[in-house]
């Protein structure tokens, strides 16, 4: 009885060891995509998903968006990115890798302890609906992997939110567009 209890404590007292172990060792990237359809043309939410700087305008938190390197849109730009989350300031790099929009666009965002990688695709589905493909690959270190690895839905919840908003700024412009005309 007394060497279960023995093996028993040595078991508790390891378990967050080997668990620390574990995250270091073998986590840290998560990839997902998400999709979501848009009622505007292609060419509209060409036009804004195309500008960056209308990130201030339907991303929560998005303060600034300041071209640092280069020129707006062509590969190798980088651009500081400052954001608001929670009472904390955020400042993360954008380097454009690919830029074909509706073909595809994809640049990286990194900020402490996160890498992230977005792809975005667009599809014709009728002449006014959309299909936005969004893929996320993101590659954490540090903290952001214990992070990562006990909440990924935050992540993907935040990404969702995300395409959402965009969606809904996009279709508002588009309603906008129609009322004018």
């Amino acid at each position: 009885m007394k060497t279960n209890r023995k093996n028993l404590l040595v078991i508790i007292l390891t378990f967050p060891i080997t668990l620390s172990i574990y995250i270091y060792f073998f986590t840290g990237n998560l990839q997902f995509t998400e999709e979501i359809v848009i009622n505007s043309d292609i060419k509209s939410v060409t036009e804004l998903l195309g500008d960056p700087n209308n990130m201030i305008r339907y991303m929560e938190g998005i303060e600034s968006y300041n071209v640092i390197k280069g020129d707006i849109n062509q590969i190798g730009t980088e651009a500081e990115i400052v954001a608001l989350m929670g009472d904390e300031k955020i400042k993360m790099t954008e380097v454009v890798i690919v830029n074909n929009l509706p073909t595809e666009k994809k640049v990286t965002y990194s900020t402490d302890g996160v890498y992230n990688i977005v792809t975005n695709k667009l599809e014709v589905i009728t002449l006014n609906k959309t299909r936005l493909i969004n893929n996320q690959d993101f590659e954490f270190k540090g903290y952001m992997k214990i992070i990562s690895f006990f909440m990924p839905s935050a992540f993907k919840k935040q990404s969702r939110i995300i395409l959402e908003s965009f969606k809904n700024f996009a279709e508002e412009r588009n309603n906008n567009l129609n009322q004018n005309n």
